[in-house]
């Protein structure tokens, strides 16, 4: 039914067509990775969190990142306590696996983090184990209404760093 929910939510744009069904699992990053074809990075990974008042914020970030504590509570003032699975699904409506910010079961703040910013356009899941959409960074932000972006990852800037050398645009602003 997330899945499907997920679809409905993306008919006002006329994108409920461009979502991927997969016949093999992209649960996790990596096997989202392989089954659509790109580096782990590029894959939006939604994590649930417990926000003052019990009510779930999701933070969508890079795959390759992890969510620094020091960061996280910095901007949002309180510490990093991810969801059980069960909280998550009663808070987004999705099973972990095919957590999303698109189709919710209850209106959540959505942030975006900065590690995304690297690409021109990245995958998140759509509700289910098996399913993706690839969007822009501007659509993305659109289709999950979200709040604002946040700096909260960390083990994504030296790779950063490091392509941004290798390719002459060593631009540290993003």
């Amino acid at each position: 039914m997330s899945l499907e929910n997920v679809k409905n939510h993306f008919k006002q744009w006329g994108r409920d067509k461009d979502i991927m069904e997969f016949d093999t699992s992209s649960g996790t990053v990596q096997q989202a990775a392989d089954t659509i074809g790109v580096i782990p990075a590029r894959i939006a990974k939604t994590l649930s969190f417990r926000g003052k008042d019990d009510k779930a914020i999701l933070v969508v970030t890079a795959g390759d990142t992890k969510i620094d504590n020091k960061k996280f509570r910095n901007t949002f003032h309180h510490k990093a306590r991810m969801l059980s699975a069960d909280e998550v699904v009663a808070q987004t409506g999705h099973v972990i696996g095919g957590v999303c910010p698109f189709g919710l079961a209850n209106e959540l703040e959505v942030y975006l983090d900065v590690s995304m910013k690297r690409f021109d356009t990245v995958f998140p899941a759509c509700g289910s184990t098996n399913s993706a959409i690839e969007l822009s960074l501007d659509e993305l932000f659109e289709y999950a209404t979200v709040k604002e972006w946040v700096d909260t990852c960390k083990g994504w800037e030296k790779e950063q760093l490091q392509e941004a050398v290798a390719t002459g645009k060593d631009d540290r602003s993003t």
